[in-house]
């Protein structure tokens, strides 16, 4: 019977970076979450007046909701910080002046 060896562990500085975690949503992202989370609730309170043919329930209102729910919340949770938006280009410099091993033709 052969001894059982455990697998050895390769570090290679390429790998020994260690990122810290921070959420990635900050305060200028959650306020623009509250903006359209208050575009939401004007457009609900707009919509729930009682005229039928009002122009302000059938057209405004409609117009808050598509905005709040398509376009600002969106926007929100998508808009990358600064920090690390200049991380990510700092990143893809290194990326791009590393060689590679594979030979092309």
């Amino acid at each position: 019977m052969q001894p059982k060896s455990k697998g050895k562990k390769i570090q290679s500085s390429k790998f020994s970076k260690k990122k810290e975690f921070s959420f990635p949503l900050e305060k200028e992202n959650f306020m623009i979450i509250g903006l359209g989370i208050l575009l939401l609730v004007m457009g609900y309170v707009m919509m729930s007046q009682n005229s039928v043919d009002g122009f302000i329930p059938t057209v405004v209102s409609p117009i808050f909701l598509v905005a709040g729910y398509c376009v600002v919340i969106p926007y929100g949770i998508m808009k990358k910080p600064k920090v690390i938006a200049a991380e990510m280009k700092e990143d893809s410099a290194v990326a791009e002046t590393t060689s590679s091993n594979v030979k092309t033709s």
